[in-house]
């Protein structure tokens, strides 16, 4: 009966926030200078697609495009400058070498930052899509519930097994535990929830980014960092304006959960913890069920009603909601994975 009250809790959570999430706004622009920042190393794959969307944002106002080459072993510098050519609304940079101290992503964003000069900085990975209109609401959405940052959540394109078993799991995680219109209220670090492929923060509440310089969680610690300060902030669903496909195989998720998974949990006991909770809402509903347990079928139906709704919220595939048992087991080997490499992950050819 605990394993089902557990997942009836859950479920609450995820309807809660079904009913009065936050929407992104549909409100002309404000008049407010914007920086898009691109940090890329070894993105040749995205460098032409990238460029032509951003070609087409309708924005209206002062803006600015600033993409930064982290010292690529690629050609994605040379596809750079071939593709952007003498459009002054961009600025091409060629970063520095990596000082000590910091990792790649974060130094990139910092010579981003110390570039521009623009009120509203918006931070894009370089594998985000996003709509012609998707800068001028997320600014917009910015102003409307008068947050300091907000991390806009894209819809996460999936295309193996493994994709759509682990990838789900994320936006389900927060919706099935954060009460979103709350947080928007709070200064609480606890609440703290960003995902860094689509973040937009004010200038007057970022004085760099110091604080998160040796950070591979860099989203998520950045966000704890401004709540501390007292600018407030959340997550919001972004998948009606912004999509990525973040890997092309599992050897590539596995890799990518590999150099973050083990610092998501603060801990060991934390660590321990996550795994506990993952098994109790995921994995013993199957086993009770095996055992003929009545409880087991209800703790189930409610785990997946709640996967149901994230994935209808997040346009993602309904169907695979009842596998999540799999996804829940697939997701505790990345966490045991991610801690057994931690000291020897590379990512984009750096070893972090």
């Amino acid at each position: 009966m605990i394993f089902a009250l557990l997942n009836l809790f859950l479920l609450l959570i995820v309807i809660i926030n079904a009913l009065t999430m936050p929407k992104l706004s549909r409100k002309s622009l404000s008049s407010q200078s914007i920086a898009i920042h691109i940090p890329m190393r070894n993105e040749s794959e995205n460098v032409i697609g990238l460029i032509e969307m951003l070609n087409n944002q309708s924005i209206d106002g002062d803006y600015h495009f600033y993409l930064l080459d982290d010292n690529s072993i690629d050609d994605t510098y040379a596809l750079l400058e071939k593709t952007i050519g003498s459009d002054d609304r961009f600025t091409l940079l060629n970063g520095s070498e990596l000082p000590p101290g910091w990792i790649g992503k974060t130094w990139a964003l910092e010579q981003l930052f110390q570039t521009s000069k623009e009120e509203i900085i918006i931070t894009l990975d370089a594998d985000v899509r996003i709509t012609s209109d998707a800068l001028s609401r997320a600014v917009n959405t910015l102003d409307a519930y008068g947050l300091d940052f907000l991390s806009i959540y894209p819809r996460q394109i999936v295309t193996s097994f493994g994709q759509r078993m682990v990838q789900p799991l994320l936006q389900w995680s927060w919706l099935s535990t954060l009460i979103l219109r709350a947080t928007m209220r709070s200064t609480n670090p606890a609440f703290a929830v960003a995902n860094g492929q689509f973040f937009i923060v004010r200038r007057s509440a970022l004085s760099g980014y110091q604080e998160v310089s040796n950070k591979v969680l860099d989203d998520m610690e950045l966000a704890r960092a401004l709540l501390k300060k007292g600018h407030k902030g959340s997550v919001i669903n972004g998948g009606d304006i912004a999509q990525c496909h973040m890997y092309s195989s599992f050897a590539e998720l596995r890799a990518g959960y590999a150099k973050s998974l083990w610092k998501a949990f603060g801990s060991i006991g934390g660590t321990i913890f996550a795994i506990v909770f993952i098994l109790a809402s995921g994995v013993v509903p199957i086993i009770l069920i095996l055992m003929g347990s009545v409880w087991g079928w209800i703790a189930f139906e409610l785990i997946v009603l709640s996967r149901v709704i994230s994935a209808s919220l997040s346009n993602g595939r309904i169907f695979d909601s009842i596998m999540h048992p799999i996804s829940s087991i697939m997701l505790i080997y990345l966490i045991i994975y991610s801690w057994s490499v931690r000291k020897s992950v590379e990512w984009k050819g750096r070893t972090l």
